[in-house]
């Protein structure tokens, strides 16, 4: 199998998330869609990545969430670079909330 994920697969994925309207949607969906260990990973790195934001220690993220260093690294590097910007979207849409 391809390491790139399968474009039609994936837009279809985005499509499918779209339709969900409520919180309890999205858990439905992503508890049939993955394992726990897959929602738990998502969910560690979008804590790492808020704290991130909010210019938290690697120390203090670690102790909070558990989450490696490693793990840490790359989520910073995703929010330095904005490698699609999707974390700064979000971010920006759950403080007008």
């Amino acid at each position: 199998m391809s390491a790139k994920p399968n474009v039609e697969f994936t837009h279809d994925l985005y499509r499918a998330i779209l339709t969900l309207e409520t919180e309890e949607e999205c858990e439905a969906f992503f508890r049939d869609l993955c394992t726990i260990p897959e929602l738990k990973a998502l969910s560690q790195r979008f804590a790492v990545a808020m704290m991130l934001d909010k210019n938290m220690v690697y120390n203090k993220i670690v102790e909070a969430t558990g989450a490696s260093t490693a793990t840490i690294s790359r989520v910073k590097r995703s929010l330095d670079y904005e490698n699609a910007g999707g974390y700064t979207l979000v971010f920006d849409r759950l403080k007008d909330e």
